[in-house]
């Protein structure tokens, strides 16, 4: 039974062609939302979110100005947004609050998210650290070391303990996984200290992020709306544009294959895209457009959102079939390319003009083209987006906390564990390590006659020097008995072996 569209608004440029729809089978072939800051680009992700979570699709998507909480409290109609409804033809709109969890990385504005070291894996750690080349190579040096050894890389602690192992055996290490330098292993630790000084040691740990959580449904039948803090995290673009990625790898490499489904089992929406691909080395590139391009069979759809559509690279941007362009100001060379490239990534409408729409659309308008029957995108509708139902503006201190203390999720990662692992492992081997250097030698003979009586030497010697002498003439006796023993019994054994491998020779022979 095929499923209502998702309303994006309503034509303008052929106000008789009705109102612009997100057909739901076709929302996990990812899309694009683009435009120059105030235009309405966060209401348009608003809208779609609401949307998809109307239809049971859980969603997940970052908060940079925090604004987009908004989608947990109901809004208000007044009248410009009643004029609105009325002008795009909604009857069934009315203000509502969406089930919504909240995240945050440091664990101030919603849940805490994390990973294991593990799990996030050497390659984005490095990008995360910004380390270069020979950096990385020595940080994969450890992973594997880690590896062989059996020590749990959990947090950021473990992670320096292997350094400090890494450093102390850097010969032997060198040896067998490749060339470490200490200069490396100094560069990757000011690295986290680094991390570490911004918060970012908050994000590595336990209870790790687990997926199923951000797919989650209400006993309605509405999606969940998972809400990033990400005011902060911004900031910090390595981390914000690792993490996504990250998680967007995970999902890649968990769900299963499903093919084409009625509708998409997770939404995931990138805002600011541009992040993930500023510096960003060839091999990361192409490991995004891999996922991009696999993840819609497993049922995700990916919608990037930032300022220029060429923010995107070409070959991740011709594999977004649902795109939504605000407006764009041509006033620098580069807003002139920007508008160009948007232009020339529509299908033409013969009754629009679509570079010099993009520079005239007004806030809440945007250029339209999603996929329609068969997979094929419509010509492009300059549309009048429909607004959502939720509010459209941040939300207080007290209404957060109302929604964190009703999220099904806050007593499984509000609370960290720390388990044994490599910082624990290390430190307790060379606790041992420091009792043993402690630890008295082994007497000898003389010392403990020595002690015994409290006699001094020269009575010691004599009362019992005659027994010494008788001593030591046993003992001289006994080793020349197992001297000339042992060198019999070789023989004897050479004389066996000789006969054994002999006739193992003949037999060859």
């Amino acid at each position: 039974m095929p499923m209502d569209p998702i309303l994006v608004g309503k034509s303008v440029t052929t106000p008789d062609s009705g109102n612009v729809y997100l057909q739901p089978k076709f929302g996990n072939r990812h899309g694009l939302v683009a435009g120059a800051t105030g235009t309405g680009k966060t209401v348009t992700l608003m809208t779609l979110a609401e949307g998809f979570s109307r239809l049971g699709v859980p969603v997940f998507l970052a908060d940079v100005k925090g604004d987009v909480a908004g989608l947990a409290m109901p809004g208000t109609l007044n009248e410009k947004l009643q004029a609105r409804v009325q002008q795009l033809g909604i009857t069934d709109y009315h203000n509502e609050g969406n089930p919504t969890v909240f995240w945050d990385l440091f664990g101030k504005l919603g849940h805490p998210v994390r990973t294991t070291v593990s799990e996030m894996g050497p390659a984005l750690l490095a990008r995360i650290l910004e380390l270069n080349d020979t950096q990385s190579g020595v940080l994969d040096i450890v992973f594997k070391l880690a590896d062989d050894r059996g020590l749990l890389l959990l947090d950021l602690k473990d992670l320096r303990a292997l350094l400090g192992l890494v450093a102390d055996e850097r010969k032997d290490i060198s040896t067998s996984y490749g060339l470490v330098s200490t200069q490396s292993v100094g560069a990757i630790q000011r690295a986290l200290l680094r991390l570490e000084t911004e918060g970012g040691d908050r994000f590595f740990g336990e209870p790790a992020l687990e997926l199923t959580d951000l797919m989650r449904t209400t006993p309605d039948g509405r999606g969940v709306i998972n809400i990033l803090a990400s005011d902060q995290l911004i900031l910090k673009p390595r981390l914000y544009s690792s993490f996504l990625l990250w998680l967007l790898s995970e999902l890649f490499e968990s769900l299963p294959e499903v093919g084409d489904l009625d509708k998409p089992k997770l939404v995931f929406v990138f805002d600011e895209a541009h992040l993930l691909f500023d510096d960003a080395p060839p091999a990361l590139q192409q490991r995004v457009e891999q996922v991009v391009r696999i993840i819609r069979s497993k049922g995700v759809g990916v919608y990037f959102c930032s300022q220029f559509p060429d923010d995107v690279p070409d070959d991740i941007l011709g594999q977004l079939g649902n795109r939504v362009q605000h407006a764009l100001r041509a006033f620098t060379p580069r807003d002139q390319k920007a508008v160009k490239t948007a232009a020339e990534t529509f299908v033409a409408n013969p009754n629009l003009d679509v570079a010099e729409a993009i520079s005239q659309l007004g806030t809440g308008e945007a250029l339209v083209s999603t996929l329609q029957d068969k997979g094929v995108p419509m010509p492009v509708e300059r549309t009048m987006v429909a607004p959502p139902r939720c509010r459209m503006g941040a939300i207080t201190e007290a209404e957060r906390a109302q929604v964190r203390a009703g999220s099904p999720v806050g007593a499984k990662y509000d609370t960290t564990v720390d388990r044994e692992s490599a910082a624990e492992m290390l430190a307790k081997k060379a606790e041992t390590a420091a009792e043993q250097a402690k630890a008295p030698p082994a007497k000898t003979r003389e010392q403990d006659d020595a002690e015994e009586g409290g006699f001094g030497q020269a009575v010691k010697d004599a009362v019992f020097g005659t027994k010494r002498r008788q001593g030591m003439v046993e003992t001289m006796a006994k080793q020349t008995a197992r001297t000339v023993g042992n060198q019999i019994g070789r023989q004897i054994m050479r004389g066996l072996l000789g006969g054994i491998l002999g006739g193992s020779s003949n037999r060859r022979r």
